[in-house]
């Protein structure tokens, strides 16, 4: 969840980069030796329009582990971050997304290896090179001052600094301001964190904690993250927290920290996170983690929330609708991830219209109202917010009202046009099929159109593809 309205990057500018990122290079191996190793270089990037330098090519991640020490009045990291990795073709080189601090070291299977540094593109050049199917693991080490990294529309992710700790989102660039990494949604893997801190800081982290050590005026704290992760939604966030253990009634374990200031404020919303993973459960199928939570942090210069996966993370002390929000993130942009930028209705609709049913349930407006609301349907045709296509908002509307509010009323309107049955079993199976995975829009249409054995192109067409307000579906 990104409340902020215009973020992105020149889209011009963009294809340029996805152009020259793509350029292949050259295979090494002789014409008449087919069958030996061609080795050749990994894409730069996944190639997302939406950011055309994330993501890279040439192996999948597996894990990563991440090791660091952090102190907040320095604002010095040192760290290493250890990465498994499989080879998906014969490699000579490949990329990773960086923006962190000076690499102080890398080696690839415990040889030293070449690297250069591009704008986030950090350049690997393994010796041995890596043959496709082959596990390999790459070790960084960098130090220094991780950066704050700042959207198109002046909202800031990465590393945060607060004034005890930091506050770390990463939606959609901010991960490669701290872990060097393969930073686009279809690239997921396991995290293992180790982050010291000065004792009396409190660092918490996605997953489950392992351990919590404290020696010499530092407290080192594991985490450990055991379900596919997206790289943005990473985070430890540092800082003085109250903490507080509890469990769902189906047993799930909740791990909530929160800044003294706003425990008051917060107390109402942190005791009803175990109502909504219940509810959600009903809705949506099992909760798709081993473990839930929050962080709830002051990091005003923010201003937004995120659905960091098991832990959502808060600027500040958050509504109960923007909890259920958060939390129903877990099962429609964590466990079910985009495949590409342009389909983030997926996420931020289905969250939104989770919110709609959330405040329903809970006995506010009812989903029909609030679908009728002049803050939805009930603006007028000549507003701005029917010039955006909900399934391509671009960069500068991705985290806008568009795929927000338009995509869950899409859901809304689908509904009635198939049924309660059909609706809720879609959903439901939406979020089982494509579990720990990536899906897209059209992969929504497909599934859709077999539960409910309707024809609904046209349907999706006005709602997703068309500017302007639906007036037939």
């Amino acid at each position: 969840m990104r409340l902020r309205s215009i973020r992105g990057t020149a889209l011009t500018a963009a294809l340029c980069v996805l152009a020259s990122a793509q350029l292949a290079h050259p295979a090494l191996a002789a014409p008449g030796n087919p069958g030996e190793p061609r080795y050749s270089a990994g894409a730069a990037s996944i190639g997302d329009p939406y950011f055309p330098a994330q993501g890279n090519g040439g192996f999948d991640v597996k894990h990563y582990d991440v090791s660091f020490a952090y102190d907040p009045a320095t604002k010095l990291m040192d760290a290493t971050t250890t990465i498994t990795a499989t080879a998906t073709q014969d490699l000579d080189r490949f990329n990773l997304d960086f923006r962190g601090p000076e690499i102080t070291g890398l080696n690839v299977d415990k040889h030293k290896a070449s690297f250069q540094r591009d704008g986030q593109e950090l350049v690997v050049t393994p010796r041995p090179k890596l043959k496709s199917g082959k596990s390999f693991t790459v070790v960084v080490k960098y130090a220094g001052t991780p950066p704050v990294i700042t959207d198109p529309d002046d909202s800031i992710e990465g590393w945060v600094p607060t004034d005890d700790g930091a506050f770390v989102p990463g939606e959609p660039q901010g991960a490669p301001a701290w872990i060097p990494s393969s930073d686009h949604p279809t690239d997921k893997a396991t995290f293992t964190f180790h982050a010291t801190v000065p004792e009396g800081i409190t660092a918490v982290g996605n997953g489950q904690l392992l351990s919590q050590t404290t020696k010499n005026g530092q407290t080192t704290f594991v985490w450990d993250s055991t379900e596919p992760m997206a790289t943005y939604l990473a985070t430890v966030t540092l800082g003085k927290f109250q903490v507080a253990k509890s469990t769902t009634p189906g047993g799930i374990p909740i791990y909530t920290a929160v800044d003294p200031a706003l425990a008051s404020q917060s107390a109402a919303t942190v005791a009803k996170i175990p109502d909504i993973i219940e509810y959600f459960n009903s809705l949506f199928g099992p909760y798709p983690f081993a473990s839930a939570g929050a962080i709830i942090d002051r990091a005003p210069n923010v201003g937004y929330a995120l659905e960091s996966q098991t832990k959502p993370i808060f600027s500040s002390a958050p509504s109960l609708s923007t909890m259920a929000h958060e939390i129903a993130h877990q099962w429609f942009g964590d466990s079910v991830s985009v495949k590409r930028w342009s389909d983030i209705w997926l996420n931020e609709g289905f969250a939104t219209y989770a919110q709609w049913l959330w405040t329903e349930h809970n006995g506010g407006a009812t989903a029909q109202q609030t679908f009728d609301s002049t803050s939805n349907y009930g603006r007028a045709a000549t507003s701005a917010f029917w010039q955006t296509v909900t399934a391509d908002p671009g960069t500068m509307d991705m985290f806008g009202n568009v795929p927000y509010n338009r995509g869950a009323m899409t859901l809304h309107a689908l509904r009635g046009k198939i049924g309660d049955t059909a609706f809720f079993k879609l959903i439901k199976d939406w979020a089982s099929t494509h579990k720990y995975g990536n899906a897209s829009t059209a992969d929504f249409i497909s599934e859709a159109e077999r539960i409910s054995g309707k024809d609904l192109k046209s349907f999706f067409d006005v709602w997703l593809y068309q500017k302007g307000k639906p007036t037939t579906w």
